[in-house]
C-alpha cells in the first residue's frame, strides 16, 4: 500500500507507541485521525504531525468506555475525512500484575474494554468505510501478554508510561523503544499489494 494521502485512524495515537507511530505516518503524508481520553496530549500528537508532513491531522477526545462515543468518534471521523483507508487498532492499558483474585471488577473491566472491545466496536464502526475503499487494511498492536498468558510478570516490555500508569515500578530502560515497533507497523503497511502479513511477532 502506498501510504501517502490515505486516510488512517489510530487510536492510543497520544501517547507511547501510538505517538510514534502517528509521527512516522506523518513523515509519509496521510490524513491522520489520532483517537485518545487526554485532550491536551492529543493535541500535542496532532501539532508534530502536521509539523512533520502529515496532509492532515485531527485529534478525537474519546472515552473508551462509552460505546456511544465511540460510534459518534467514528461517525465525525468519517464525516470530517471523507472515509477511512486504514485503521490501527493500537489503544491499550496495563494494569499491576498479581493474582486474578486480587483485580478488582472495575479494572477487570475497564482492561477488556481497552485492550479488546473497542478494537472490535470502532472496528465494526468503520468497516463499511474500509470496505468501499479500492484498498483497505486494519492492523491490531497487542502485547505479549494479548497472546500468552503467564503468572507474574513479563520479561520485557515497551519504553512508554504505561506501567508507571499502572503504579509498577519496572526497568524501562532496557525495554524496545516504541519509535522502533512503529518501524514495524509503517513497514507492514507499505508493502507491495500481493505480498500479505497476516502476523508479524516481536520478540524484545
Amino acid at each position: 500500500m502506498k501510504l501517502e494521502g490515505k486516510r488512517i485512524v489510530v487510536t492510543g495515537g497520544s501517547d507511547g507507541i501510538g505517538r510514534h507511530i502517528c509521527l512516522k505516518l506523518a513523515e509519509q503524508g496521510c490524513h491522520l485521525a489520532i483517537l485518545g481520553r487526554d485532550k491536551a496530549r492529543l493535541g500535542i500528537a496532532a501539532e508534530e504531525a502536521s509539523g512533520l508532513g502529515a496532509t492532515s491531522a485531527r485529534s478525537y477526545c474519546v472515552d473508551f468506555m462509552d460505546s456511544a462515543g465511540i460510534a459518534s468518534a467514528a461517525a465525525l471521523i468519517i464525516a470530517d475525512l471523507g472515509g477511512v483507508d486504514v485503521l490501527i487498532n493500537n489503544a491499550g492499558i496495563w494494569h499491576k500484575a498479581g493474582p486474578l483474585d486480587s483485580i478488582s471488577d472495575e479494572m477487570l473491566h475497564c482492561t477488556v474494554q481497552t485492550n479488546l472491545t473497542v478494537a472490535m466496536q470502532l472496528t465494526q464502526k468503520l468497516l463499511p468505510s474500509l470496505r468501499a475503499q479500492g484498498e483497505a487494511a486494519i492492523v491490531k498492536v497487542v502485547s505479549k501478554s494479548g497472546v500468552l498468558a503467564q503468572a507474574g510478570l513479563y520479561q520485557s516490555g515497551t519504553n512508554t508510561g504505561m506501567f508507571a500508569k499502572a503504579g509498577e515500578d519496572v526497568p524501562n530502560d532496557i525495554f524496545t523503544e516504541p519509535g522502533d515497533l512503529a518501524d514495524v507497523v509503517i513497514f507492514m503497511r507499505s508493502r507491495p499489494a500481493k505480498l500479505w502479513m497476516h502476523d508479524v511477532r516481536i520478540k524484545l
